[in-house]
């Protein structure tokens, strides 16, 4: 794909999130915030908590890499890796808005483990964090992202190219916001 056509789709998507948290999840009470459909499942403040805590580690990451590349120089072609393919398209949602497959979170990045990560109401600090990336791809589109490389948040000797990580985030964050709508739509939500 070309790197205009990369950007243009994180945009949309992250445009997507910010509309389905203005329409969907900023007029929830705290009851229906807190809500979960059983003990071992994340609440929509859970959900935003655990894309806050990616949201610290991600955008600080893409922006010291931005700002220190040496390839300042866009390409007109983005190509992703194949480990970033594979990262990327095992966080993208089926045709059907579904989650394909399901993943263990990692214990810095679970709030049923740390509790911190959902402490407080997470919707204003989610809609900064998705502003902020808007931004972010806005000047990713300015520098090289096949040769600026990312460190990934479980491991810092493995780093995706900056296209795919973006890719991954964006579709991380939609994964996620589908979450919490499918909490927000269970038939036991309270009204």
């Amino acid at each position: 794909m070309t790197t205009q056509e990369l950007v243009e789709k994180l945009t949309i998507i992250t445009n997507q999130n910010l509309q389905n948290l203005e329409e969907m999840i900023l007029g929830l009470t705290t009851e229906q915030l807190n809500w979960r459909p059983n003990e071992n499942s994340w609440c929509v403040n859970d959900i935003l908590g655990h894309l806050n805590a990616y949201a610290n580690y991600y955008h600080a990451a893409f922006l010291k890499k931005i700002d220190s590349t040496r390839f300042t120089n866009s390409k007109e072609k983005f190509i992703s890796s194949p480990l970033g393919r594979s990262a990327w398209k095992s966080m993208k949602l089926g045709n059907l808005k579904n989650i394909k497959r399901k993943f263990k979170a990692p214990k810095g990045y679970n709030p049923l483990i740390d509790k911190d990560i959902a402490k407080g109401d997470q919707r204003q600090l989610f809609k900064e964090s998705q502003i902020e990336l808007l931004n972010l791809i806005n000047k990713s589109s300015q520098v090289n992202m096949r040769r600026v490389k990312i460190p990934i948040s479980i491991s810092k000797a493995i780093r995706l190219r900056l296209g795919d990580a973006l890719l991954f985030v964006t579709y991380h964050n939609e994964r996620h916001i589908q979450q919490a709508l499918n909490v927000i739509n269970h038939n036991n939500f309270p009204k």
